[in-house]
């Protein structure tokens, strides 16, 4: 499905999170075997970001996360529902939890500060380089550009990387100048 999943892992403990669990249950679990799955968060409720995520709790029995609006839409239990502002521990590491609705009513990005400075944020199906995630309709479009801006490229420096569901990397930089183009396109 050409899906991106990151496997995110404390330096301090070991501890490893696994961001959206695709499409490719043994590949997923060849990654993690006999370390320390703390969870898997489910970046949003769509099909393509959750198909291992049955298989992989079972194996590892790891806690399950995702944004509360998007957990109808799951089908394997949420332990922990995340809403606009929570923290998801990965050992010693923080992930601040940014909702971004309007690709799906829950979706959610994670961001980290690593602690030389530097912003990563792993986006979901929110954020792409060249614009934002899909949306079904005008007022989701207009509600994701608003949350994407305010939340996202007011707030964070344009050196902050960002790591999509599907693609390539960029930087907010990168794209920041696309915005005005962006709104104009829509949905």
């Amino acid at each position: 499905m050409d899906n991106n999943v990151y496997l995110l892992e404390c330096r301090a403990t070991g501890e490893l999170a696994l961001v959206d669990a695709a499409n490719d249950a043994t590949t997923l679990l060849a990654l993690v075997r006999g370390r320390p799955l703390a969870r898997v968060v489910t970046t949003h409720g769509h099909r393509d970001h959750w198909t291992a995520l049955e298989e992989v709790v079972q194996v590892t029995r790891c806690r399950t996360a995702a944004g509360a609006d998007d957990v109808p839409s799951i089908p394997v239990a949420t332990d922990e529902p995340l809403t606009d502002g929570d923290v998801v521990r990965v050992g010693e590491a923080a992930l601040n939890v940014i909702h971004l609705a309007g690709h799906t009513p829950g979706s959610i990005a994670l961001l980290y500060q690593d602690p030389n400075g530097h912003s990563h944020l792993f986006t979901g199906d929110s954020l792409f380089p060249g614009g934002p995630g899909r949306t079904t309709s005008p007022a989701h479009f207009t509600r994701l550009m608003h949350d994407l801006e305010s939340k996202v490229f007011d707030l964070l420096p344009d050196d902050t990387w960002f790591y999509p569901g599907h693609g390539k990397d960029s930087t907010l930089g990168a794209e920041r100048a696309s915005l005005p183009e962006w709104r104009t396109r829509g949905w």
